[in-house]
């Protein structure tokens, strides 16, 4: 992979940089897979809201990286102790395998590209180390009225788009993986899941939705 730029909507580096993000960390879902001696990356990490999470709960090599400027100049004023790094293209300057786990919270939900996904997992399978963690929190695709509505209506807007994408009234674009999709993304860059668990969580907007929590392991052989 060479010079992949990540598609960072603008909202991220504008009103989406103000934003209090929302999905928890379930600490014994993380202390079941990944140990606190773990080297751990928080990729889409905004501003290190779980860097500094992870902290609390005694993981010391803990960094997070994103693709938005905003997001990290934030972080850095917030937090000046976090190691908290703009990349804003891939690959990431580390060697392969540096990690022994990494968090995906809420990041795919902000990538509505195909190609996109699919090169921010491919990274993630690059540098996180054969046997190691990947702990992915997303939205998954909603049945509620108020979300098929909004996807009807950008589906509908932009012929040929992904069906679970949709834009907010401030600006944003995103986009809610059905979850099999979410776990065939996983196992096609070499992610075997190893524990589920649904629940329900805040959203941007003030609404609760339905999340899913995801634990896989890198097969051994990537």
């Amino acid at each position: 992979m060479a010079g992949v730029r990540p598609d960072v909507h603008g909202f991220w580096e504008a009103d989406g940089a103000t934003k209090t993000f929302t999905h928890s960390l379930d600490p014994g879902l993380l202390a079941a897979h990944i140990p606190p001696t773990a080297r751990v990356l928080d990729y889409g990490c905004g501003y290190g809201r779980l860097t500094a999470r992870l902290g609390e709960l005694g993981y010391a090599h803990v960094v997070g990286v994103d693709p938005a400027r905003a997001m990290i100049e934030r972080g850095r004023r917030e937090n000046p102790r976090l190691a908290l790094y703009h990349q804003p293209e891939l690959p990431l300057p580390e060697r392969d395998g540096a990690f022994d786990a990494a968090l995906l919270f809420a990041v795919l939900t902000c990538v509505p590209d195909d190609a996109a996904q699919g090169a921010t997992l491919a990274e993630l399978a690059r540098v996180v180390r054969p046997g190691g963690a990947l702990y992915v929190s997303e939205v998954p695709l909603q049945r509620d009225a108020r979300n098929v509505a909004r996807y009807e209506r950008y589906h509908a807007s932009v012929p040929g788009s992904a069906y679970g994408t949709f834009t907010t009234d401030d600006g944003g674009l995103f986009r809610h993986l059905p979850a099999d999709r979410l776990r065939a993304l996983l196992r096609d860059h070499g992610f075997r899941v190893a524990e589920e668990r649904v629940g329900t969580a805040p959203t941007l907007s003030g609404h609760r939705a339905e999340c899913l929590q995801l634990v896989a392991r890198r097969s051994a052989d990537g």
